[in-house]
């Protein structure tokens, strides 16, 4: 009886030895258990952090606006109108045509937000398309009585924009065509790569208008020599846009390339042309949204290199060459040589004179020969404003 109650005992002591065993081995399973899923919930954890911040970053860094929260009750109509428009409540008529060309945006802003591109044909609206007419001036456009006997009952059809030197603050009578039309500008140097941002800046304003289609570039010396509807029907059927680019084998052509611009642009692609130009829709969205070839002109086209001459009709060369005529309509005379056009005054403003410029030419258009070629002519001197006006009402008859 007592080797039993002993042999029990021993028995009792190792099973309980044993269980004691299996429940710190049970312990130690768990919390291993435990501290893998923690390590593995923090290396989770820490990835997720990153992928989020990245795509806010992404996000933040493409997009020109804030990110909006739209209650669940807006239409998607609303929805798009809110998050294309955070500085008030305009109408969609407004934000597809704006009324007021005064912003805050910056170059790089505005850049991206003139880039869209809607990809429904189909417009929601009724849009009669609009000629942009962009002038690259200093101040005041001593001209401008004769422009505003151009655009007179044309309402409706044409657009204007001005950018002027940043210190002009100058406004004409409110009813003037010209009134409130003055873009966000800044300081422009000839022959610098300024004077490619002020186009690029006109160019971007102009896009934002929906309604525009047809884009033209003028000084406050140029005048137009035919009457709105030729000039409107001349460029809105034409297949085309009218941007010169040519290769120069000369100096002042290929003798300006410069090989640090290589591999992206070489001398095959090297093209000079006409700074004033007229470019469609197509052709404008194109020049704004450059990001490849425009850093390399602004860094290696410098004097005696000027970008207004290269940088337009190079680019037009390299990504679309089908888009222009390869010609502008802005008629200069270069007969007298030099670095500039010669300059007209009061005494050369005769009928003789401008009839010559308006007919006395023949060139391809829409594949056909025809002998009007340009639309406009520069430069004109502030003293032929009143040999013009008298000479407008029979140069500008809609008999042209």
């Amino acid at each position: 009886m007592t080797m039993h109650v002993k042999e029990l005992s021993i028995r009792i002591k190792r099973e309980a030895k044993d269980g004691r065993f299996q429940i710190a081995t049970t312990i130690v399973f768990c919390l291993s258990i435990a501290f893998l899923v923690l390590v593995l919930g923090m290396i989770i954890n820490d990835h997720f952090k990153k992928y989020v911040i990245y795509e806010d970053l992404s996000f933040s860094s493409l997009n020109a606006f804030p990110p909006q929260i739209f209650p669940p009750s807006q239409s998607p109509t609303q929805r798009c109108m809110q998050k294309c428009d955070t500085t008030s409540n305009r109408s969609f008529e407004e934000w597809i045509s704006p009324k007021d060309v005064w912003h805050t945006m910056s170059d790089r802003e505005l850049m991206w937000r003139a880039s869209m591109v809607p990809r429904i044909f189909d417009s929601p609206f009724n849009r009669t398309p609009k000629v942009a007419f962009m002038f690259l001036t200093r101040g005041k456009l001593p001209l401008a009585p004769f422009w505003e006997m151009f655009f007179k009952g044309n309402e409706g059809l044409f657009s204007i924009y001005l950018h002027t030197s940043p210190e002009f603050t100058h406004e004409p009578p409110e009813s003037s065509v010209f009134y409130k039309r003055r873009i966000p500008s800044k300081l422009v140097q000839w022959g610098r790569p300024s004077m490619i941002d002020a186009e690029r800046r006109l160019l971007a304003n102009a896009l934002l208008d929906f309604t525009n289609q047809r884009f033209v570039l003028l000084s406050e010396t140029c005048i137009p020599i035919f009457n709105f509807s030729t000039v409107y029907n001349y460029l809105m059927n034409s297949n085309q846009s009218f941007l010169s680019t040519f290769d120069d084998p000369r100096p002042i052509g290929r003798g300006r390339y410069n090989k640090r611009m290589g591999p992206t642009i070489s001398l095959s692609d090297w093209r000079k042309g006409s700074q004033w130009f007229e470019a469609n829709r197509e052709l404008a969205i194109a020049i704004v949204s450059d990001v490849e070839y425009y850093p390399i002109f602004r860094n290696h086209c410098l004097p005696p290199c000027y970008m207004d001459e290269h940088y337009l009709p190079t680019l037009v060369n390299k990504v679309c060459p089908n888009l222009t005529s390869n010609r502008t309509v802005t008629w200069t005379d270069w007969s007298e040589g030099g670095s500039h056009p010669r300059m007209f005054t009061r005494n050369d403003v005769t009928e003789e004179f401008l009839d010559r410029v308006r007919s006395g030419f023949n060139c391809t258009y829409n594949g056909e020969m025809r002998s009007i070629c340009s639309l406009f002519a520069r430069k004109f001197h502030p003293s032929t404003l009143q040999p013009l006006l008298r000479i407008a009402p029979k140069l500008l008859g809609f008999n042209p």
